[in-house]
């Protein structure tokens, strides 16, 4: 028996357009979704800003990060891949596309598909652990073997905003984050939100990405 979805309250459904190689595939993630009362299905004529996009594939290839781009960039929408199988490698390629809402297959139940598609909304990041761990050891090796943005200097960042990253690279959610350093889970996300528009960053993955290229975590 699968857990119920949990309640988010939201103003109004999110847009969701779902996109899959082949029709069962798209037939059993609309299943999943109409779920959902959090999301309203289209048909991809319907876009408002932060609509998301859910992306069913096999596998990261290059017709897949063609696609990846495509809905980032020319769609300019919030996308969430779904897929069966994932090499460590993959995880830069696919969040170098500006997405960071990442659900195997397997685990694509209503609940997990609902938080994903939530996070994507709200710019933030849903990675298994695993695949952020990879992510994180990636950068890390990126960072030593090449040197930041010229442009970077230490002030870009505050001490605050060090320590929020780091526990973000860690794998904490807010509540975690504010629970360790002893802040509000406002002033954490607003700490979050601040940065990332401060640096014209995606959201809080790409800013995790972005300290470590820095050298601040």
């Amino acid at each position: 028996m699968q857990p119920p979805v949990e309640s988010v309250p939201m103003t109004r459904p999110v847009l969701v357009t779902v996109h899959a190689s082949d029709p069962i595939s798209q037939a059993g993630v609309v299943s999943q979704l109409r779920q959902c009362t959090e999301i309203a299905l289209t048909d991809g004529t319907q876009h408002d800003r932060g609509h998301v996009a859910l992306l069913v594939v096999g596998a990261v290839d290059e017709a897949t990060l063609v696609s990846l781009r495509r809905l980032v960039h020319a769609q300019s929408a919030r996308v969430v891949l779904v897929v069966d199988r994932m090499r460590g490698a993959d995880v830069l390629d696919v969040a170098g596309c500006g997405v960071t809402s990442i659900v195997r297959r397997r685990e694509a139940t209503p609940a997990r598909l609902l938080r994903a598609v939530l996070a994507a909304h709200r710019g933030h990041g849903h990675l298994p652990p695993d695949l952020l761990g990879r992510l994180i050891a990636q950068m890390g090796r990126l960072q030593s073997t090449a040197q930041g943005p010229a442009h970077l200097t230490p002030a870009e960042m505050t001490p605050r905003e060090v320590d929020i990253l780091r526990l973000v690279a860690d794998g904490l959610d807010t509540a975690e984050v504010a629970a360790e350093l002893a802040y509000s889970e406002r002033t954490v996300k607003n700490d979050l939100q601040n940065l990332t528009s401060r640096l014209g960053l995606r959201n809080r993955t790409h800013a995790v990405a972005y300290a470590l290229r820095a050298g601040y975590i």
